[in-house]
């Protein structure tokens, strides 16, 4: 990070890359919320065996982002940028042959492999990228690209899963990152800078825990958890939370769309703030805002009110998020920065594997679309908190 960020059009091909990549990404979660409500009754998956396949992409998050986040500090960002995105959209593919919950749930914990390692390599080169007044803004600028992809998938669903069955939106989900890799590998160039100080890199545990940053840290992880918990539990379990509701599953979809759509407004909204005014009071507000957006889903029955508060879910849900993304790698030394955000993602993606074992097990249960949107509002609230002390007392690292 100490060097200058690159020239103006190498920076644009590069973050237009990463944003692509990003919105392949959203495309490739969203693809099997969208899909359940066709998927579950074709391969007569239960609640619980439907939680526990969602939940195994969620482990491959894991696994991808603890391993992509120690392999950003100490090779090249490109060449395992292309192995990631060569290994979910593969297993993305194969997914359309998955003929029950064991292949199904061996095929997106692969894909989802792919899917973590790329996401701390995304961060590493924004941050490498970006100009330090603009880092949380370019930051959610290429993420924004997941709920790009998430609304892509929703409207994909929408008008080909009818007719052409639920492989179909695997069968794109799969073949397009596999399209993009020569294009990366002619268009993206190489960034070595991590790579070059990896000898100089501390102990994970003093990265993560010394010089002060034990709350920080724990606080990240808290946080990170909690927030994918309920992101993860919307992003699969919405469509058929809304279908319940008797909004049948275009308005599943539709809600969907809402999500993404409000979620790419809120990365660019949320990014920008923390930019001009530091990360505190944005993504403070934006936890109890959210708060709320849940409470009036949980009791919203019709149509209109359904879409405008899943958009403003997705608003603040995603445009928090995503600035946390680019702020918490700051409170660590640059050359400790991927390890640093790998970390934090990987204990992000255990609340992820929570969320559809949660949404699944309350079903199960008779809770219902408002009871289960309910329970997530004191999850929300408790992340805000975390959040809180966390800006509040982190400082940033020097360059």
């Amino acid at each position: 990070m100490g060097a200058s960020p690159p020239h103006a059009p190498r920076g644009a091909v590069t973050l237009s890359l990463c944003f692509f990549i990003a919105l392949l990404e959203g495309f490739d979660i969203q693809a099997v919320g969208v899909a359940a409500p066709l998927l579950i009754p074709a391969l007569g998956l239960t609640p619980g065996q439907a939680g526990v396949v969602f939940g195994a992409g969620m482990v491959g998050l894991v696994c991808g982002a603890l391993a992509g986040g120690w392999m950003a500090d100490r090779m090249g960002r490109k060449p395992l940028l292309m192995l990631a995105v060569g290994v979910f959209g593969l297993f993305t593919l194969a997914t359309v042959v998955a003929g029950g919950p064991v292949s199904l749930g061996i095929y997106r914990l692969l894909a989802g492999t792919g899917l973590g390692a790329a996401m701390p390599t995304l961060v590493a080169i924004a941050l490498e990228i970006a100009p330090a007044d603009r880092r949380t803004r370019t930051t959610t600028l290429m993420f924004s690209g997941m709920p790009a992809g998430g609304a892509l998938a929703a409207l994909f669903a929408a008008g080909f899963l009818a007719r052409f069955g639920w492989q179909s939106i695997f069968v794109a989900g799969g073949v397009l990152p596999l399209l993009l890799l020569p294009v990366m590998a002619r268009l993206m160039p190489d960034s070595r800078a991590a790579a070059a100080s990896g000898a100089q890199q501390p102990g994970g545990g003093q990265a993560l825990f010394g010089h002060g940053r034990l709350l920080v840290t724990l606080l990240a992880w808290f946080t990170f958890g909690l927030t994918l918990l309920v992101l993860y539990l919307l992003l699969n379990w919405l469509p058929s939370l809304v279908a319940a509701k008797g909004l049948g599953g275009t308005g599943g979809a539709g809600a969907a769309f809402a999500f993404n759509a409000g979620s790419v407004v809120g990365c660019w909204v949320i990014g920008l703030l923390v930019d001009r005014l530091g990360p505190r009071l944005p993504i403070i507000a934006a936890y109890p805002a959210l708060a709320l957006s849940l409470f009036g889903l949980a009791g919203a029955n019709s149509l209109l009110p359904v879409l405008v508060l899943a958009g403003l879910a997705g608003f603040f849900l995603l445009g928090a998020q995503y600035s946390l993304y680019g702020v918490i790698p700051l409170y660590y030394p640059a050359r400790a920065r991927g390890l640093a955000t790998g970390a934090s993602i990987a204990a992000g993606r255990l609340g992820s594997i929570g969320g559809p074992l949660v949404a699944g097990h309350l079903l199960g249960q008779g809770w219902g679309p408002a009871g289960v949107a309910m329970a997530m509002v004191p999850v929300v609230l408790s992340a805000g908190v975390a959040a809180a002390v966390m800006t509040i007392r982190g400082r940033y690292a020097a360059e």
